[in-house]
C-alpha cells in the first residue's frame, strides 16, 4: 500500500494499522504551518526532544507560498528539513518498519508519503570492559547493547573506506537489525554470499536470545557435536583485528557481543593478551594456556587409567595412587565433582556481587574439608578436579570449555569401563568429532591444518611482530 495525497487518508491508514490510542509509547502530535496541517508519529522513549523542537520551530516560518511552490514531498525535504537523517517513503509497510524501530514518521496533506526522521536517542550503557576477557594491557572498552554503537567502536579503529556494514533484518515481528561487517578487498566473495544467504533466509517470528537464536538459524543442527562453531567477542579491538584478517563480523541488535565468522578449532585458542605483550612473552603465553587446554581434557582419565594398571607402573609412580582408602568408587566422586563444579559456577553467576567472596568461602569448605571428613571424597580426587576446575577458566570461550567438559567425562567412562583401549576410543572419538565438524561457512573446522596451511597456521602457533607496509 502507498501513501496519498490526503492527510486524513495517510492518517486512516496509519491508524488502522498502529495501535494508536491503544499502546501508551505510541504518541501522535498536530502541527500548523504554512496554511497546511501536518501529523508526527513516534514512539516515547526514543526521540530526541531538543533536536524535533529546534526542527519544528524551523517548520513554522513556512509560508504558504513556499509550500505552493514544492514539487513534491522530496522536494519540501530538499527545502526545508535541514536535519541529516532523512528519508522519504512511498511505501506504508517500509514506514511503519521505521517507526518501531524507533524512528520519527512525519505526514503533510498534500504531499503523498512520508518523512522519516532518525531522532532516536538510544537508551543505552556506558562502553565498559568485558569481565570474561580482560587484559592486562590495552582498551579498556566493549560492546553494548545498542548496534549503531557497535559498529561505530569498528569503525573507530578500521578507517578504511572498503570497510562495509551492511545492514540486514530477521525476524517477522521482532525486525531485529542485523549487521555484516567486512572488508571488501579482504573478505572471502563466496563465504560473505552464504552467510548473507544464510541470514537472508531464516524464517522466524523474532530472535528471542538475539546472538544464541541467529547462531542456532546458521548452524547445522548436530546435537551430538558439542563443539562450538561460532566464536564471541565482547571486545571492540579482537573484532576489528579478526575483520583485517579477512572474516566476517555479524553484529545483532540488543547483542553487546560479536560474532566472528567462519571459526575453526585453533582460532579458539587465541586472546587479546596474546597480542598486548611483545611476540616473545605473548608466545609463552599462548603455549602455556594451550597445554593447560589439553592438560584439562586428559587429566582425569590419564589418573584413572594409571589407577587401573598401577600394578605395572614403576614404584616411582606410586604416588598417583590413592592416599586413602575411598569409601565410593574414584569415576563417582570424579563425576560428583564435575557436578558440583558447575553448581557453584552457576550459583556464582546468580549470587550478588556483596555475597561472592562469602559463596566462594562456603564452596571451598563444602567441596574440601567437608567433604574429606565425611567420607565423601579423598583428598586426591579433590586435587584433581580442583585443578581442573581452575585451569579451565584459561579458555576464553565459555562454549568450548563446556565442549571439553563433556569430551573429558565420555573419556573418563570409556576409560574407566574399557581401560586402555577405551581411553584410547575416547581420544579417537574426540578426534573423530572436531574433524567432522564444519563452519558456517562450510569450512574444515580444522582449518589451517586440514587443508594445510602454513602461513595461516604459523599465527595460531605463536605470535609474530607486526608487518609493515611499504610507503607508496
Amino acid at each position: 500500500m502507498v501513501f496519498k495525497t490526503s492527510l486524513e487518508e495517510n492518517k486512516e491508514i496509519l491508524d488502522g494499522i498502529l495501535p494508536v490510542n491503544k499502546s501508551g509509547d505510541l504518541l501522535v502530535r498536530s502541527f500548523f504551518f504554512g496554511g497546511r496541517k501536518s501529523m508526527l508519529y513516534y514512539l516515547d522513549g526514543f526521540l530526541n526532544d531538543v533536536v524535533m523542537e529546534r526542527m519544528v520551530s524551523k517548520l513554522f516560518a513556512i509560508t504558504p507560498e513556499q509550500i505552493e511552490k514544492t514539487k513534491d514531498l522530496q522536494d519540501f525535504v530538499d527545502h526545508f528539513i535541514t536535519y541529516t537523517e532523512v528519508d522519504v517513503y512511498q511505501e506504508t509497510d517500509k514506514v511503519i518498519m521505521q517507526l518501531l524501530a524507533g524512528k520519527s514518521v512525519f505526514i503533510v496533506d498534500g504531499l503523498s508519503g512520508a518523512i522519516v526522521l532518525d531522532l532516536r536517542d538510544y537508551p543505552a550503557r556506558r562502553t565498559e570492559e568485558p569481565e570474561k576477557e580482560r587484559v592486562l594491557r590495552g582498551s579498556r572498552d566493549g560492546f553494548v547493547e545498542t548496534i549503531i554503537w557497535n559498529t561505530a567502536l569498528i569503525r573507530r579503529r578500521i578507517r578504511d573506506p572498503k570497510l562495509v556494514v551492511e545492514m540486514l533484518r530477521v525476524g517477522d515481528r521482532s525486525g531485529t537489525d542485523v549487521a555484516l561487517v567486512y572488508i571488501e578487498d579482504k573478505v572471502k566473495s563466496e563465504e560473505l554470499a552464504i552467510i548473507r544467504s544464510k541470514i537472508n533466509g531464516i524464517q522466524v517470528e523474532s530472535l528471542t536470545l538475539n546472538m544464541e537464536s541467529l547462531a542456532e538459524c546458521l548452524v547445522r543442527r548436530q546435537w551430538y557435536n558439542p563443539f562450538p562453531k561460532v566464536r564471541y567477542t565482547e571486545r571492540p579491538d579482537s573484532a576489528a583485528a579478526s575483520v583485517l584478517e579477512g572474516n566476517i563480523i555479524v553484529l545483532v541488535d540488543n547483542a553487546p557481543a560479536a560474532m566472528l565468522l567462519p571459526t575453526s578449532i585453533l582460532d579458539f585458542i587465541q586472546e587479546p593478551n596474546d597480542f598486548y605483550f611483545p611476540p616473545l612473552v605473548g608466545s609463552y603465553i599462548r603455549w602455556v594456556r594451550n597445554l593447560v587446554f589439553l592438560v584439562t581434557l586428559v587429566l582425569t582419565p590419564l589418573w584413572v587409567l594409571a589407577l587401573e594398571n598401577l600394578y605395572r607402573l614403576p614404584p616411582g609412580f606410586s604416588f598417583l595412587g590413592l592416599s586413602e582408602p575411598p569409601n565410593l568408587p574414584v569415576i563417582l566422586q570424579l563425576l560428583l565433582l564435575e557436578g558440583a563444579v558447575d553448581v557453584l559456577r552457576l550459583a556464582s553467576v546468580n549470587t550478588p556481587n556483596m555475597l561472592g567472596n562469602s559463596l566462594s568461602i562456603i564452596g571451598a569448605l563444602l567441596l574440601g574439608d567437608f567433604a574429606v571428613k565425611s567420607g565423601w571424597m579423598v583428598p586426591d580426587t579433590i586435587l584433581y578436579m580442583s585443578f581442573v576446575a581452575i585451569a579451565s577458566f584459561t579458555q576464553p570461550s565459555i562454549e568450548l570449555g563446556y565442549a571439553l567438559k563433556f569430551m573429558r567425562i565420555i573419556l573418563l567412562l570409556l576409560t574407566y569401563f574399557f581401560n586402555l583401549w577405551g581411553f584410547i576410543g575416547g581420544l579417537a572419538l574426540i578426534v573423530f568429532l572436531i574433524a567432522s565438524n564444519k563452519t558456517v561457512t562450510g569450512k574444515g573446522y580444522l582449518y589451517p591444518l586440514i587443508p594445510f596451511n602454513w602461513q595461516a597456521l604459523k599465527s595460531h602457533i605463536y605470535r609474530h611482530r607486526l608487518k609493515t607496509t611499504k610507503n607508496k
